[in-house]
């Protein structure tokens, strides 16, 4: 299995369809969506452009459907809630499909969208997806970071780096094919015993950190290897836990 680790969706080659990627937005996209699907929501549909996502949200009956948006880690207006993976409890998402559109990783995974294999992956699931990865046994799998505006995040290469180290320690076939990945391995190594801390001193974790008292998301999203869902791509832009 080759693995290759992209920062953010512009870094992601052109013109390639990858036979399997897993986007990652730690601090809080990916993880908001594990949550989500794990206390029984229908789906998650996922936009890059709001006015896009509100026009789709119309066609869909007011008891079947929750807006969850945000833009610069706050809660946009006339959505039902932010991004906070604290959110989405079962009393508000079960049965229902969550529209959503955030500040970056939205934009990573409409990138990656055409992957005939698309996952989800925050640091709550990074084993369920590690596993199923073992299982479809991909030749080349891409995972791409969110970051923060286009540019690196410390966080989305923390996780990057513990699912590359977790499907080196179980496969002997695992081939890392970039520096990028290679650095977040590293990264990993080093702050693998203080998830949390590395989250805190990321620069979007300050960030989130300034606007408010979000240390029940942090623990949350440090969170490691406590869900088994795995959210795949069932149609374009909707991913259902599979």
């Amino acid at each position: 299995m080759k693995l290759s680790y992209f920062y953010v969706a512009a870094d992601v080659p052109d013109g390639i369809i990858p036979e399997s990627s897993v986007v990652i937005d730690v601090l809080r996209a990916t993880t908001t969506i594990a949550w989500a699907l794990e206390n029984g929501a229908d789906s998650v549909q996922v936009f890059a452009d709001v006015d896009e996502l509100k026009n789709h949200a119309k066609t869909f009956d007011s008891k079947e459907k929750i807006l969850v948006g945000e833009r610069g880690g706050k809660k946009l207006d006339g959505f039902d809630l932010g991004n906070s993976p604290l959110g989405v409890s079962p009393e508000r998402v079960k049965g229902k499909r969550v529209f959503m559109s955030t500040t970056n990783g939205t934009r990573s995974l409409h990138r990656v969208r055409e992957s005939k294999s698309l996952y989800t992956m925050a640091l709550p699931n990074r084993k369920a997806i590690a596993e199923r990865l073992k299982s479809d046994n991909p030749k080349e799998v891409w995972i791409v970071g969110s970051g923060w505006e286009g540019s690196y995040s410390l966080e989305d290469s923390l996780a990057a780096g513990a699912l590359a180290s977790l499907l080196m320690d179980q496969l002997e076939s695992v081939q890392i094919l970039n520096d990028e990945l290679m650095a977040s391995i590293a990264l990993w190594k080093n702050w693998e015993n203080d998830v949390e801390g590395c989250l805190r001193i990321a620069s979007h974790g300050q960030r989130l950190a300034g606007i408010g008292n979000h240390d029940d998301d942090f623990a949350c999203c440090a969170s490691l290897d406590n869900l088994s869902v795995i959210p795949k791509q069932i149609e374009m832009g909707v991913l259902r836990s599979n």
